[in-house]
């Protein structure tokens, strides 16, 4: 998992991260990307491990600071 961010994550990965970060069923997000998000150790079961929430917090807080400025 070290040095990925969120920009080197396709869509669906992205996607599927943000399902599953929200609370929402597993079943909504592609399989291809579980499977990628599974073996770069992202996902474990059908859970995001700490460092997926930190990515997905990080893009969060970064758009929202890109907003307050612009």
């Amino acid at each position: 998992m070290e040095g990925i961010s969120w920009a080197d994550l396709d869509a669906e990965q992205q996607r599927a991260i943000a399902i599953l970060g929200a609370g929402l069923s597993i079943e909504l997000c592609d399989l291809v990307a579980l499977l990628e998000l599974k073996r770069l150790g992202l996902i474990v079961g059908c859970h995001l491990t700490a460092a997926a929430h930190e990515l997905r917090r990080g893009f969060v807080l970064d758009e929202l600071g890109a907003r307050v400025i612009a």
